[in-house]
């Protein structure tokens, strides 16, 4: 089992580099950082996770950025992202970005994907339908993948279209970084197993130890070994009995989740968590 963090990362909370320090320090495997580029006004889109949003939505950093820091001061722990929202990224400039990342971090990325819930948000950024937002991220995802595996790299979709081109560098990891890919079961669950080498679901929104059986028998019906998908539960609290049955269920990762608080508060958590994995 690995023992990774969440914290959505605030010109409020303890910095990403100060966080990686820590959790490296603590034994933690990996941090994840979120993102939202903006939040619409209208606020029409309700949030999965209750009734009013979080102020931190409003504040998060680009992840690219606050991974790029937290790289810069670590030589271990492993940087992803939780969730990229990949239908509101440009593909080209995206794929670019992670294998920079890849790079300077000596290949210690993970590459968290998502579509998002806020149709308000995605529609700003030029995704028209909001229903087509899983074929487009899958699209993305994929003319990533050949721009990091190929030379002359090209992509032909519904969404995504472009005829070969050069795009370097490439990632340190090969094929290419891992992509775990967020959502519920069934769906968030058939993308990985469709195109992902991940799976998150998050703590507390399904079932996910009933489901893990279920997962493994899509991979298994697509003509996949099971065991190359990891599951990875985010946002999980320091509830021991909770840690051990997702990993008796086959749950690979653990992602603790952190309020975007200062140092003082933040850790204090890290050595309840470590707690709780027992860590080092």
């Amino acid at each position: 089992m690995h023992y990774g963090l969440t914290l959505f990362p605030t010109d409020y909370s303890i910095s990403p580099a100060d966080l990686a320090r820590e959790a490296e320090a603590r034994g933690f495997e990996s941090i994840w950082f979120p993102e939202h580029s903006h939040i619409p006004v209208s606020r029409e889109s309700p949030w999965p996770g209750g009734a009013d949003l979080p102020k931190m939505y409003y504040d998060t950093l680009d992840p690219f950025v606050a991974l790029t820091a937290a790289a810069a001061v670590t030589t271990k722990i492993k940087l992803a992202t939780g969730i990229c929202l990949v239908v509101q990224r440009d593909p080209i400039q995206t794929a670019k970005s992670i294998a920079s990342l890849d790079q300077i971090s000596n290949g210690r990325f993970l590459f968290g994907v998502g579509a998002g819930w806020n149709l308000e948000e995605m529609r700003n950024h030029g995704t028209a339908d909001p229903k087509r937002r899983f074929t487009l991220m899958r699209e993305r995802v994929e003319a990533m993948k050949a721009i990091w595996t190929e030379k002359e790299a090209e992509y032909h979709g519904e969404f995504v279209d472009f005829d070969p081109v050069f795009a370097w560098p490439k990632p340190v990891q090969k094929p290419h970084p891992p992509i775990h890919v967020g959502g519920g079961f069934p769906g968030g669950a058939r993308r990985a197993v469709r195109y992902g080498d991940g799976w998150i679901p998050i703590a507390g929104r399904d079932p996910i130890t009933g489901h893990i059986a279920d997962m493994r028998k899509m991979a298994e019906e697509a003509g996949r070994d099971p065991d190359s998908i990891e599951v990875s539960v985010f946002g999980q609290g320091p509830d021991e009995g909770q840690v051990k049955a997702l990993a008796d269920a086959g749950v690979r990762r653990v992602v603790f989740g952190l309020p975007p608080a200062d140092r003082e508060k933040v850790l204090p958590m890290l050595d309840r968590y470590a707690e709780v994995a027992k860590l080092g």
